[in-house]
Formats: structure tokens, sequence, C-alpha cells
């Protein structure tokens, strides 16, 4: 894949989020909240799939997990969640990406233990095994290496807030953001991955995953603007 065809995809996906967060503003905060937890479980599912994005100077070929798209734009939510209702709210949708993940992960696991079909393709079936087999190491990895990276963004984002006044609000967003993507990255392929590939090439894809996500951290700051401005011009009601 080359990098503008990821960009293009990061900025879709980045736009879809930014949607269904104008939307939370109209229906209601829970809209935010169950589309993260949504992000969370999709993201640990495909994160299976490795993805090679373009050449790029001084870093080569670039490689992470196919969910660095989705999970990366679940920092974007939250930094949303917590500029217009607050910190608590943030911590609302760490808490039930949690819950959602601890549920995916079990059901996975019944699934994988559960007697097959007779009829079912035997193909189909070890197809099945190989990739939700691996799954629930991933899911785990991810579990942990969020709730400490999204709760770091979170009191990151409110931190800066607090010292800058509310104001600076594309500081606030890639400051928080970047660091906390970098502890999830560390994290998340360390656990994921150790064993199974060599140590040089999980480092490629610690630094490769960390550039996808900084480009993406810098694609998502418009649309916080776009986010915060709509809250601001068209819901003044709503309570933070």
């Amino acid at each position: 894949m080359m990098l503008y065809e990821f960009v293009g995809w990061a900025a879709a996906t980045l736009g879809i989020v930014t949607l269904i967060a104008i939307l939370a503003e109209r229906y209601g905060v829970e809209i935010a909240i169950g589309t993260y937890a949504a992000l969370t479980v999709v993201a640990n599912v495909i994160a299976v799939k490795l993805i090679a994005v373009g050449e790029v100077p001084y870093f080569g070929m670039l490689v992470g997990p196919a969910g660095v798209i989705v999970y990366a734009s679940t920092f974007l939510l939250t930094d949303i969640l917590g500029e217009i209702y607050g910190k608590e709210y943030g911590k609302k949708a760490v808490i039930t990406g949690f819950a959602a993940n601890v549920v995916a992960v079990v059901s996975i696991l019944i699934a994988l233990r559960w007697t097959p079909a007779p009829f079912m393709p035997e193909e189909l079936l070890r197809s099945f095994d190989d990739i939700f087999g691996f799954a629930p190491r991933v899911v785990v990895a991810s579990m942990i290496a969020y709730a400490i990276s999204q709760t770091h963004d979170v009191y990151a984002f409110h931190f800066w807030k607090e010292k800058l006044g509310g104001r600076f609000l594309w500081f606030r967003n890639n400051a928080s953001t970047m660091i906390s993507q970098l502890i999830d990255t560390v994290i998340f392929i360390t656990i994921a991955f150790y064993g199974k590939f060599d140590f040089p090439v999980l480092l490629s894809m610690i630094a490769g995953q960390y550039v996808l996500k900084f480009l993406i951290a810098i694609a998502d700051t418009p649309l916080m603007y776009v986010a915060t401005y709509t809250w601001k011009h068209f819901r003044p009601a709503v309570s933070r």
C-alpha cells in the first residue's frame, strides 16, 4: 500500500469518527462512548493482519497491525469527549472499551472450544482457528496497552488544558495523543508479538506503527476543531 493510500483511508476513518462525535452532541454522549468501545474491539480483531505502507525516509517500509487506523482514531474520540463533556466522560469511554474487550475475548475463547458442526469445511475451520486463536493474545496486549495509554491520554489532555487555561487546543490534542500513542505502541507490540518475530522485526514494527500513528495524530487535529466548533455553535446547552 502506498503512503497516500494509507493517508486517504486514515482521513476517511477519522472523518467518520468525527461525524459520529457530532451526532453524539445532538443525540447523546452514549453514542460516542459506544462507538469508542466498538472501535477498540474491531481494532483488536483485525490487528492479527500486518500491513506494509510505502517507503518513508530514514524508516524504510512502515509495518504495523491492520487495526492501526481504527485504534488511533480512539484517541481522537477521547480527546473530543474530554474537551466537550469533561474528563470523567473520557474515563468512562476507557472503562467501557475495556469491558467490551473482556466480553470479546471471552466470546472468542468459547467459540474456539465449541465442537464444530460435522459438515463445516475443514479449510474454513482451520482458517477460523488460525485467526481467532491468536486474537485473545492480541486483545490482552491491547487491553494492557490502552488501559495505560488511554488513561495517560485523558489525564495529560486535561493537565495541559488546565495549564494553558483551555487555550491551544491543537497543542493539547497532539501533546497528549503523541506521547500516549508511543506508550501504547511499545507495550502493544511487545506483548502481542514477542516470540512470534525476531527482535529487529519488533523494533521495526514499533517504529513503523508509531510513525503511522504520528501521522494520524497530525491529521486528526483539524477534525478536533470541527467537532468542538459544532458543539460551541450548535449545541451550547451541553453541560460539561
